[in-house]
């Protein structure tokens, strides 16, 4: 039995295209997603997470060092229905274009996106899953802010207002932890949002939480989910994967 059951099909989506370079030279021969803590790679945990959560379509949007991805998903995961997406472009690109690339398999479907870099607490999502929100983005108000965090402000009904690296840290209520869910309804908006965006090269280096900010601007609702008290860690760098080491012993 699975631990929560999706009120309609949910997919998810992976941002794992990346080359991990801060976190080097970890990631020289191993995508990060693949490396490991406390034993389990980051993406056991993210996987296990998914389907203990009811989820079985699972889109990959992969670049760097791709086939091991490939390769692991296959041999560990082999009940998934797992679909793989290059991005060729991912070394001039970012998650904004390998959100869009993604954006084209999810038809008509709900979907929960993870970045591929995120360890937490399975408690997260099922919270995700089971909120009232169509569009929901993750939130952790308890973390020392700065300019590598996508920071978010919210009105007085915990809507969405700014998502991104540049908001002011005094006026963001915290950070965005790369989890998201996004309505069926909302997918098809986005999609547009981010081919109109990456139609200039320009934006290719944009994270797609710029699409989601045009989106609010359109008047299309994103609220918060407050996931403070509970366990996650995004790691871009060697001080994140020691932290998420301590913070993670597996037997959560």
């Amino acid at each position: 039995m699975k631990d929560t059951e999706t009120k309609t099909q949910m997919k998810a989506i992976i941002l794992a295209a990346g080359v991990g370079s801060r976190i080097r030279p970890l990631t020289d021969n191993c995508p990060k997603s693949l490396l490991k803590i406390g034993g389990k790679t980051i993406l056991e945990m993210m996987l296990s997470h998914i389907q203990d959560c009811g989820i079985s379509d699972v889109i990959f949007v992969l670049g760097y060092l791709q086939e091991q991805i490939k390769d692991y998903v296959k041999t560990n995961f082999p009940d998934l229905n797992a679909q793989f997406i290059t991005n060729e472009k991912y070394l001039e690109t970012n998650t904004g274009f390998s959100l869009m690339l993604a954006m084209e398999s999810i038809k008509g479907s709900n979907f929960v996106k993870f970045d591929a870099d995120v360890v937490f607490d399975k408690k997260i999502l099922k919270k995700l899953i089971e909120c009232e929100h169509e569009n929901c983005l993750c939130i952790d108000k308890n973390i020392n802010l700065d300019e590598e965090e996508i920071k978010v402000i919210i009105d007085k009904q915990n809507r969405v207002v700014k998502a991104s690296k540049t908001v002011n840290p005094k006026e963001a209520v915290g950070e965005s932890i790369g989890i998201e869910k996004i309505s069926a309804e909302t997918a098809k908006l986005l999609l547009a949002e981010l081919k109109a965006m990456m139609a200039d090269e320009q934006n290719y280096q944009e994270y797609y939480e710029a699409a989601y900010e045009r989106l609010i601007e359109k008047n299309v609702p994103f609220n918060t989910l407050d996931i403070t008290e509970l366990k996650w860690t995004e790691i871009d760098t060697k001080e994140d994967f020691t932290t998420a080491e301590k913070i993670f012993n597996n037997k959560s």
